[in-house]
Order: structure tokens, then C-alpha cells, then sequence
């Protein structure tokens, strides 16, 4: 190899560049800490003002950044969109209204697409939140107030790929999301309904009942009928269960795939022996108002895999198991 070749040779400390890139990055993210100051709460105050949405805006990298902002805040209870500077200027600024309130990213505060239409932006009257890396640039200037992203290098060897920049940019939208949540008391199932379509929205917003098994699905014998009897229940309905209920619905107990081992270990008679004789007295209940995620919880604490549904008069009206909560996506 010559020494042309050598100077050109990739290096081949994987290990050590990544982790200098992860040191560069914390110390980035760490130095945000001292800039939560009046600034960052005049910034919170704007957006709690807000009477429309948070409009981000930003090129680039600062762009992408800036959408992944933008969905943070509106999945946390901050209504936001996306809009991308160099369309603004071509129609794109219609989306803006005298309501809204404008985020503006830029780590240089020079980035022309957005310094074009600042003067626009100003005459709406709209309120301006810079996020900057440089405090005497012309957008953070001009801004109402402007949070300082700024980083001593970036994590790119030659300083130039935003790395270190996005991250705190990042960070710092992260900080006023989670701010402005906490301010608005946002809660969890404020959260859940805003994924409806995700695992938390699911184990958050769907009840007992919107999963049980009711009327002519719900299995249910009474107390003395033969094992057999309820054997066949059992295999019609298709839970793995049946309730055995008196004459007014209460019910008495629950004969599951578990008590009909129990009862051929015992060598009963299935045809003679009546169901209330091989039943588990009692068995698990739950309301239908309950949240299904606190079925599987009941199901998980005492090892079973259906449970009976009763009404405020403990009336037998449901039935679910495993399966209902595996299909729901709430396991």
C-alpha cells in the first residue's frame, strides 16, 4: 500500500467512532438543561395561548426534525401540523392562520426558505417560536422568543452533517411537548384516544363489553343439569367454559376444561353426576364497564382463561376468555 493509499484507507474503529458520536450527542443534549429558562417558558406559555395549532416549519434535516416535532405535540394533546417552508411560499402559507402559533427550525437562523416568509408571518400576526443554534441570527431575531439548540461541534468528523444539532433540536421539541402535556393535565386515556389503532389505545379505551359474549353466545346451564349437558354447552358455545346460573341468572359457579379433567380424574360419571357437583363454586367475575386490560390482569393473577360477566345485581350477562383479549390485540 502506498502512502497515497494509507491516507485514503477507511478507518476501522467502529466501535470507538460510534461511541465518541453517542459522547458528542449526550454532551449536546445535557447542555439543553441550562436553557430551560424564561425563554423556554415564554415558549410554553405562547403555545398554551395557542388558540389554533402549532404550524413547524423547517428545511433539510431541520425539516424532518421538524415533523417528528410536530406529530409529538399533536399526539400529545397540542393540536400540530407540518409545513414545508419552500412550499409555503408557493400556496402552502394559506394553511396558516391569525390563531395559530409558528415554530420555526433553523440551527443556522439564516435558512432562506423560512426568512422569506417571515415578513409574511409578521404581517398575520401570528406569534414566532425560533428553535436556533444561533442566537444573533436573523430568525432567532426576529422571533418572539427563540429556544438555543446550539451545540459546540457536531458528531460528524468534518462538523458538518447535522448530528449533534438535530438530536438537540429534537430533544429541546421533545421538552416543550412534555411540558405543555403535563400543563394541560394530559392523561393517559387522552392519549389513547388520539392512537386508537395502537396497543395502548386498545388496552385504554375497550371495555369488558365491548368484547364479552352475550345472549345466545353466552354459555350458561343450570345447576342440575349432567355433565354431559353441560359438556355439550360448552362445545357449542366454543369458550371453554360454562356459567351454571339459578333461575334468576345469579350465578352459582363455573365448570371450565380444567374441572372436567379434575372430574375424569375423580371417574365420574358424566351422565348421572350433575354439574353443580364438578363445578368450581363461585368462579371470577368481572363488570362490564371494566376495562378489558384489567380482564387479562384478573386472567393472568389466577392462572385462568375466561371469565364470567355479571351485571350490578351479579347477573350472569357476559362471557370472555384468552382468546376475545388475544384477537382484541389486548395480550
Amino acid at each position: 500500500m502506498t502512502q497515497n493509499d494509507s491516507r485514503h484507507a477507511p478507518d476501522r474503529r467502529f466501535g470507538a467512532n460510534g461511541r465518541n458520536v453517542i459522547d458528542i450527542e449526550a454532551a449536546a443534549i445535557a447542555a439543553l438543561a441550562g436553557r430551560l429558562n424564561a425563554d423556554f417558558d415564554k415558549a410554553c406559555e405562547i403555545c398554551l395561548a395557542c388558540r389554533d395549532r402549532i404550524v413547524v416549519v423547517g428545511m433539510g434535516k431541520s425539516g424532518h426534525i421538524g415533523g417528528k416535532i410536530a406529530a409529538t405535540l399533536a399526539s400529545t394533546g397540542t393540536p400540530a401540523f407540518f409545513v414545508h417552508p419552500g412550499e409555503a411560499s408557493h400556496g402552502d402559507l394559506g394553511m396558516i392562520t391569525g390563531e395559530d402559533v409558528v415554530l420555526a427550525i433553523s440551527n443556522s437562523g439564516e435558512t432562506a426558505e423560512i426568512l422569506t416568509i417571515l415578513p409574511l408571518i409578521k404581517r398575520l400576526g401570528v406569534p414566532l417560536i425560533a428553535l436556533t443554534g444561533n442566537p444573533a441570527s436573523a430568525l432567532a431575531t426576529n422571533a418572539d422568543v427563540n429556544l438555543d439548540v446550539s451545540v459546540a461541534k457536531e458528531a460528524c468528523p468534518l462538523n458538518l452533517a447535522p448530528t449533534a444539532s438535530t438530536t438537540a433540536t429534537l430533544v429541546m421539541g421533545d421538552a416543550l411537548a412534555v411540558a405543555l402535556l403535563e400543563a394541560r393535565g394530559f392523561t393517559a386515556e387522552d392519549f389513547a384516544r388520539s392512537h386508537p389503532g395502537g396497543s395502548l389505545g386498545r388496552r385504554l379505551l375497550l371495555h369488558v363489553s365491548d368484547l364479552m359474549h352475550s345472549g345466545d353466545a353466552m354459555p350458561r346451564v343450570a345447576p342440575d343439569v349432567t355433565l354431559s349437558a353441560a359438556l355439550i354447552e360448552m362445545t357449542q358455545k366454543g369458550l371453554g367454559m360454562t356459567a351454571i346460573v339459578d333461575s334468576d341468572d345469579k350465578v352459582l359457579g363455573v365448570f371450565t376444561d380444567g374441572d372436567l379433567r379434575r372430574t375424569l380424574d375423580r371417574r365420574l360419571d358424566i351422565h348421572t353426576t350433575h354439574v353443580s357437583e364438578a363445578m368450581t363454586r363461585g368462579g371470577k367475575t368481572i363488570r362490564p364497564q371494566e376495562l378489558a386490560a384489567e380482564a387479562l390482569r384478573l386472567m393472568d393473577d389466577h392462572k385462568i382463561n375466561g371469565l364470567l360477566v355479571i351485571d350490578e345485581n351479579d347477573r350472569l350477562i357476559g362471557a370472555l376468555n384468552m382468546h376475545d383479549l388475544l384477537r382484541a390485540g389486548i395480550v
